[in-house]
């Protein structure tokens, strides 16, 4: 008799345990939605594009779901060389991108050149300096670039300032941003007299006055190249999402942002 009972009681215990392990799987598999997981590391100043194309990218493939991770394209670069966990890179300069290639971190044949932009210089709405030029930001008290080092946009607008020979007289009145986007953001509240950023970002702020745009030899090509990472799980929904940036809806939407098309 004990036997029998012993027997029914670990029957019992097995359904159980088959039952619970069933019960986690289901609960899993509820909370991922099955859905593949990308995170692509991008400049910030692709923001407003690149969340557009992700609502229409998903759409059509809802079994991914895609993650931004915006910043400054050199502190994005040395995450991604430090081995953070990422499916794609879109950088707003060559350089950074080159670096991720010379580290066999991204495959040639696996990246593009898709997008290119402009630098211009900004004002407050309602700035009463007389700031007409590039010429006239030496009567600025304190111009925003961003930090050259890592931020694309602020070497491009060192470069100009060092061409057109004003980098040095005005370098003790240079107030330095984490990103493009701070940058825009010192201009629209005052803090700055004046700020060089990408003709996307000051389209899209109401706050702010285009003076002028830097002329193409002042600085080098302002190239926004896209790629997928190496040796990483999803390559199958990577090379998916890196397509559709490539379409033509996705090349519509980055021209509606001010974008260029290289393709």
């Amino acid at each position: 008799m004990k036997k029998t009972y012993l027997m029914i009681f670990l029957m019992m215990m097995l359904v159980m345990a088959g039952a619970g392990c069933s019960s986690d799987e289901t609960e899993m598999k509820a909370q991922s939605g099955g859905k593949v997981e990308l995170t692509v590391s991008a400049a910030v100043s692709l923001q407003d594009a690149l969340n557009d194309i992700k609502k229409s990218f998903e759409k059509e493939n809802a079994n991914v779901e895609v993650h931004y991770n915006f910043g400054a394209s050199g502190a994005l670069q040395q995450q991604i060389s430090q081995g953070a966990p990422v499916d794609l890179f879109f950088s707003a300069a060559e350089d950074k991108f080159d670096k991720l290639v010379e580290e066999d971190l991204i495959e040639e044949k696996n990246g593009i050149d898709l997008v290119g932009n402009d630098l211009v210089l900004v004002v407050p709405k309602d700035s009463k300096k007389e700031i007409g030029s590039l010429e006239d930001l030496t009567k600025a008290a304190k111009i925003s670039i961003g930090t050259p080092e890592s931020v694309p946009a602020g070497q491009y607008a060192k470069q100009t300032l060092e061409n057109m020979n004003l980098f040095k007289e005005m370098e003790d009145r240079l107030v330095y941003a984490k990103d493009v986007r701070q940058v825009l953001t010192y201009v629209e509240t005052g803090n700055v007299d004046a700020g060089l950023v990408y003709k996307t970002d000051a389209l899209n702020s109401s706050k702010v006055e285009i003076i002028a745009a830097a002329q193409a030899d002042l600085h080098d090509p302002i190239i926004y190249p896209v790629g997928m990472i190496n040796n990483l799980g999803h390559a199958k929904e990577a090379k998916l999402f890196y397509d559709y940036l490539q379409t033509e809806a996705s090349m519509k939407i980055f021209e509606k942002y001010g974008f260029k098309n290289l393709k």
